[in-house]
């Protein structure tokens, strides 16, 4: 069952599911090949984000993803703003991808029907299809969204739902993962839908790294709300930030919503109301987000014990970390690091390095 703030689907789109609730995918053989779609007139912030994450996924120091960004006509293309953008491939990029990931378009009744008819034969022979912020409308027109759950842009949400009565739209979500077809909501939203991606491939590991690249506090899960009644720190240094970043450091210790409102300075009350506001979710279930990354991260990169790995992120025991583990991603401890689990570098044969 999904574990997100949306309500959980009925009828055909029962099994759909947000980030937070749908087990990890297989591993892609060799470099993933990543087909970017723009369709112009494009979005050009959405345009640099799948390179941005992509582009700095690494497996052993070696690219994860090949990253091809396509239109129907390569060349210059136009934006919802003032720039003008080049795009390099043409539609063969498409045929050729494993992802095939469409970006943000004011195109949102009249895409071209060579991408169009380029998207179904992807989505046909399998493809995995995404899309970012209003690239939602452009899956939709090529029919790859009926009977799905979706989102896109909050501002286009009503115009997706009233346009296309078939598609499921979650108006709320940051981006929603629906089996093979995954949208996202807009700007920043799509950097979490594609960190995601990252994560269901290659583990937590090589997500939080790129996340770190990115200079991104945190990886955020899909069924969090897109508009937060306070999307700025306040001004008078009354940010809650300070506070997660001690929590970050005492993960181990039995932390409670009074010890973090009194590291904060203030009542409980207040630290959930300003917590949510800032971080659109509550400070409990921050924790429980922060420990299971850790875990994630320790399962995959170490070789200890799982009752080591639940001590060594305040889930206590064993018992803990399972739980928290099934509800959230739906694989166990054990069938986690079974799946991601990084081999360790060779270690040097001390008797070639004699006769070297």
């Amino acid at each position: 069952m999904p574990r997100t703030t949306r309500p959980a689907p009925t009828g055909p789109t029962a099994a759909s599911r947000t980030a937070a609730a749908r087990p990890a995918a297989p591993r892609p053989v060799g470099v993933h090949r990543i087909a970017v779609v723009a369709v112009p007139p494009v979005t050009g912030f959405d345009l640099t984000i799948p390179d941005l994450v992509f582009g700095s996924a690494e497996l052993d120091g070696d690219p994860a993803y090949q990253v091809r960004i396509c239109t129907a006509e390569p060349g210059p293309v136009a934006t919802t703003g003032s720039l003008q953008m080049v795009v390099p491939h043409g539609l063969e990029a498409i045929a050729e991808a494993d992802t095939v990931l469409v970006t943000g378009s004011a195109s949102r009744a009249d895409a071209d029907e060579r991408i169009l008819a380029a998207l179904r034969a992807a989505a046909d022979r399998g493809a995995r299809m995404a899309s970012l912020c209003t690239g939602a409308f452009v899956l939709a027109q090529a029919g790859l969204l009926d009977g799905h759950c979706a989102t896109t842009y909050w501002v286009q949400a009503g115009a997706l739902e009233h346009r296309f009565p078939k598609v499921r739209v979650l108006p709320q979500a940051l981006f929603v993962d629906d089996g093979p077809v995954l949208t996202s909501a807009g700007l920043t939203a799509g950097i979490d839908l594609c960190l995601h991606m990252v994560r269901t491939d290659h583990g937590a590991a090589v997500a939080n790294a790129v996340a770190r690249l990115a200079a991104l506090s945190e990886v955020r899960e899909g069924g969090r709300a897109q508009v937060l009644p306070t999307p700025v720190a306040a001004a008078d240094g009354s940010s809650l930030a300070a506070t997660r970043a001690w929590a970050l450091a005492r993960l181990t210790e039995p932390l409670t919503l009074a010890g973090l409102a009194a590291h904060a300075g203030v009542s409980v009350r207040t630290l959930n109301r300003r917590f949510r506001a800032e971080t659109g979710t509550t400070p409990l279930h921050w924790l429980l987000t922060q420990r299971l990354e850790q875990a994630r991260e320790l399962l995959e990169s170490t070789e200890l014990a799982v009752d080591r790995v639940a001590a060594r992120t305040g889930f206590v025991t064993a018992d803990s970390l399972r739980r928290h583990l099934l509800q959230r991603i739906g694989m166990t401890p054990r069938a986690y690091r079974a799946h991601f689990a990084r081999p360790a570098p060779p270690r040097p044969d001390p008797a070639a390095s004699k006769h070297s």
